[in-house]
């Protein structure tokens, strides 16, 4: 089905091999570091005419001091990153993300929230006031909430018109709007993820059948374990036998 697109997250083969497989993908780099911009020029450019960029958002919006992911940056971190908090490094930060995303054209800016980002009232007046003041540019924007529960979820990205970004084998996407966008990251098991996880056949007809149950208009699911690629274009198979 044309208007389920399939990709990995982050690129799991050559970008030229990569770019011939899958029409989208859903870059990682940018959430761990700051990319110069001729680093994502290039992508640009050699990525084809309609080819699909997701952005992942840089760390400092979402992830506090503590965060391990803050080992594998180029930026020096502050107590005042992280949570959605509106302070100005964290509004500084989501300036840079919105720069890179103009760069790449891309379609989605993605925003993982760690489990530290809880179900709480500080939370919503956090997102509150980060949402009133930063610009959106022309991108749809996907939030990933961990930990919260179907209303909390419900209640958030309805609140800030944003995508539920869910795994659908877990959760029933509930935002409103026409687009859906899925991330699997492989097996739970005791609260963990299993990224080491390869998905049976049964898994996957199991998540095309959710994913197909969800779809309005468009739907874009990205694959985030250490079998990605293949999993990734078995899935796509599938779709074609529709």
């Amino acid at each position: 089905m044309e208007s389920i697109i399939v990709g990995t997250c982050g690129f799991c083969e050559r970008q030229e091999k990569y770019f011939q497989d899958f029409r989208t993908v859903e870059i990682q780099q940018t959430f761990y570091r700051i990319l110069q911009d001729k680093t994502l020029e290039k992508w640009k450019k050699r990525a084809p005419k309609n080819f699909i960029f997701s952005l992942k958002a840089f760390q400092g919006i979402t992830h506090p001091l503590n965060s391990p992911t803050w080992r594998r940056s180029n930026v020096k971190p502050t107590k005042n990153v992280g949570l959605l908090r509106p302070t100005s490094d964290v509004l500084r930060f989501w300036r840079i993300t919105l720069h890179e995303a103009k760069i790449l054209e891309a379609k989605f800016i993605i925003i993982q929230l760690p489990k530290s980002f809880r179900e709480t009232e500080e939370s919503f007046e956090n997102a509150e006031k980060f949402f009133s003041m930063i610009d959106r540019g022309n991108f749809e924007i996907g939030v990933e909430l961990r930990g919260w529960s179907e209303r909390g979820r419900k209640k958030f990205t309805r609140k800030f018109d944003v995508i539920d970004v869910v795994d659908p084998l877990v959760s029933v996407p509930l935002h409103s709007g026409y687009i859906t966008y899925y991330r699997l990251h492989g097996k739970y098991e005791g609260g963990k993820i299993i990224y080491s996880h390869k998905y049976s056949d049964e898994e996957l007809k199991k998540i095309m059948n959710k994913v197909l149950s969800f779809h309005i208009k468009e739907s874009f699911v990205y694959f985030n374990n250490s079998n990605m690629c293949e999993d990734a274009r078995r899935l796509i198979m599938y779709l074609r036998e529709l």
